[in-house]
């Protein structure tokens, strides 16, 4: 059972005492702290001779008592008396929360930080781009020290493993683009333009667009995970200590694996999206499967392709140096994998759709409408 202080408030040799008996532990000193903060008469002694244990907290209770009544202290033990004294040479006037600025300091502070942040981060990227370049001529300079044993594995993981869920999202989206497009041009009986609609917009955008997301999800983050979980065990450290670049190792094979598989998979989406186009017509708007296929390479122009084949590789650039850059910058804990795992989807997602904007508004004034 919890044994807790206590105290007698009596009238004794040298005014008005305060005794107090029992322990003065982090335990049991709480309701005792409580009480001699509602004591509102005036004493002249505090009497610790009676406490059984104490400890820093004890001490700290006790000298805060003894200062704000002005109380002499007695029946002070060796120990109690190093601990009090230990407690009062770290007082300090510091307020417990640091004062809060006002608006007009403050928001001008954020916004700076803010700045200053997003400059460190874009010199730390261009930094980051500009030893990717480096290592890639190096790599062609000296072709010996080129990783194929690690960039076919990335080949594997990056191409090959997605093919399942690139397919499957790409035939679904395909069905709803010529499912929804039907429905809104057979109002105006121009259905057939269902044709149109779906081989040109999975060809040009949706193909390379949504296979783009789809490896930033799922390529980018592992990119970022891999690499900081190695950060945080030391073996980046290790690999240069004995001579051997991370960058060489560890970012061009997932670089260039995600670099060269995404035309490859983006053109393989537009494909399963127009064949999951020409599934629902078949059902939907009893245009004939083949059919459907003849016509969209009718329709379709060969500068779509070209468009997409060009999108392609700049996205998977994006996505790997987002990937690899936030994966280099782990540092401190587990936590921070986590959060840059997550800061690297965000920004290659973030960067693809801008450029893909940047490219339409392009490609437009080309004429390769």
């Amino acid at each position: 059972m919890r044994e807790w202080a206590d105290f007698d408030t009596i009238d004794a040799e040298g005014g008005r005492t305060l005794k107090i008996s029992g322990p003065l532990t982090v335990s049991s000193v709480g309701p005792l702290d409580h009480r001699l903060r509602e004591i509102d008469e005036p004493l002249d002694v505090i009497d610790i001779a009676e406490i059984t244990e104490i400890d820093t907290v004890g001490a700290w209770t006790v000298s805060r008592a003894a200062g704000h009544f002005d109380a002499e202290l007695r029946g002070v033990s060796e120990k109690a008396e190093r601990l009090i004294s230990a407690v009062q040479d770290a007082k300090s006037e510091a307020a417990i929360a640091p004062p809060r600025p006002g608006p007009v300091e403050r928001v001008p502070a954020a916004v700076g930080e803010a700045v200053d942040n997003f400059g460190s981060g874009i010199k730390g990227v261009v930094g980051f781009f500009g030893a990717v370049v480096s290592s890639f001529f190096t790599l062609i300079r000296h072709p010996r020290r080129f990783p194929f044993t690690a960039m076919v594995r990335q080949f594997e993981v990056v191409g090959v493993a997605a093919l399942p869920i690139v397919g499957l999202m790409s035939f679904l989206i395909g069905i709803v683009i010529a499912q929804q497009g039907a429905v809104q041009l057979q109002q105006f009986g121009a259905e057939i333009y269902t044709i149109n609609l779906t081989g040109r917009l999975s060809l040009r955008e949706l193909g390379v667009l949504m296979t783009a997301i789809m490896v930033a999800g799922r390529s980018g983050s592992a990119f970022a995970a891999q690499i900081g979980t190695m950060r945080l065990t030391e073996e980046v450290d290790a690999m240069r200590t004995i001579g051997v670049s991370p960058m060489e190792r560890l970012v061009m094979p997932r670089i260039l694996a995600v670099v060269f598989l995404m035309p490859v998979l983006g053109f393989y989406s537009s494909v399963l999206a127009i064949i999951g186009g020409a599934f629902i017509a078949n059902f939907a708007l009893d245009i004939p499967f083949w059919t459907f296929l003849l016509r969209v390479r009718e329709v379709v122009p060969i500068t779509d392709l070209y468009i997409s084949l060009i999108k392609a590789p700049v996205f998977g650039l994006i996505i790997g140096i987002a990937g690899c850059y936030q994966g280099m910058q782990v540092k401190g804990n587990a936590e921070d994998v986590g959060l840059r795992t997550t800061i690297a989807v965000v920004q290659g997602i973030f960067m693809v759709i801008v450029l893909d904007a940047f490219f339409a508004v392009f490609f437009s004034n080309l004429g390769w409408d």
